[in-house]
């Protein structure tokens, strides 16, 4: 695993014995273990402030090395809600705030994913973040907090006018898309209030958030998407299935009930092939 003494005292946070290492000649306060992650990475990810503050005062410690994978001391702490060494790396003029790891997903992606709300408001206080940066395959850091149901962060982001609210992933999915498959109520309100959300816009296989809602049995999401006049709740996937299908094929009584209530319904519609 190539931890040195150093890295070990980093991942403890040992503060003594990191301020006495680095002064011996043979010790390197900032070589990497075999995957690349620095003593400060080290700290970092583990929310040592104070190992972090001794690390930083060095000329020797580069604040903003990755490790192998691309991910920074800045986005270890961000990835798991160290808001005050976040802090500290912000102050940083070598540390770039928007580096993402290798597979394009940046601190402020990472802290979305976690519902961090304190790191993400940092975060978005910076002219150098992108906060509709997508990772590679697409998904925005609305779009990752709105799959797990982040409110918090959903209004936060929402109230910046650089973000796309109904920026689709690889997949033609949208935030709404994907909040409404797994029923996160509270975040389908929240992205139903711009006026630039299409809350009929189907994946690419032609799945509407209403037909994910219907699918997974979501009533109160059901309820949200059909009381807008902009969706067709017999609208079909590209397979043939309508909500009404999709949620009589689950057994999902009560939104069965809801479907059926408007009169503007094809009961008889059936998948393709079925």
């Amino acid at each position: 695993m190539g931890f040195t003494a150093l890295k070990w005292a980093a991942r403890q946070g040992n503060e003594g014995v990191v301020r006495r290492l680095p002064a011996r000649d043979n010790v390197n306060p900032d070589k990497p273990n075999d995957y690349g992650g620095t003593p400060l990475w080290i700290a970092s990810r583990n929310g040592h402030e104070g190992v972090v503050k001794l690390l930083l005062a060095r000329n020797d410690v580069s604040p903003g090395k990755p490790s192998d994978d691309g991910r920074t001391p800045l986005w270890n702490a961000s990835c798991n809600g160290h808001e005050g060494v976040v802090k500290l790396l912000l102050a940083r003029n070598d540390v770039n705030p928007d580096k993402p790891n290798n597979e394009g997903q940046t601190p402020l992606w990472r802290a979305s994913f976690h519902g961090h709300e304190g790191i993400v408001k940092l975060l978005l206080a910076r002219n150098d973040v992108n906060p509709n940066k997508p990772s590679e395959d697409g998904r925005t850091p609305l779009w990752i907090a709105s799959y797990n149901g982040h409110e918090g962060v959903v209004k936060l982001l929402l109230a910046r006018n650089d973000v796309n609210p109904d920026n689709p992933n690889n997949e033609g999915q949208t935030p709404l898309w994907r909040a409404s498959y797994n029923g996160h109520e509270g975040t389908v309100k929240l992205l139903l209030s711009p006026k630039d959300v299409n809350p009929d816009q189907p994946s690419d296989d032609g799945r509407t958030p209403l037909w994910n809602a219907s699918y997974n049995g979501h009533e109160g999401v059901v309820k949200l998407l059909l009381a807008r006049n902009d969706v067709n709740p017999d609208r079909p996937s590209n397979d043939g299935r309508t909500p009404l299908w999709s949620a009589s094929c689950n057994g999902h009584e009560g939104v069965v009930k809801l479907l059926l209530a408007p009169n503007d319904f094809s009961p008889t519609s059936q998948a393709i092939g079925v």
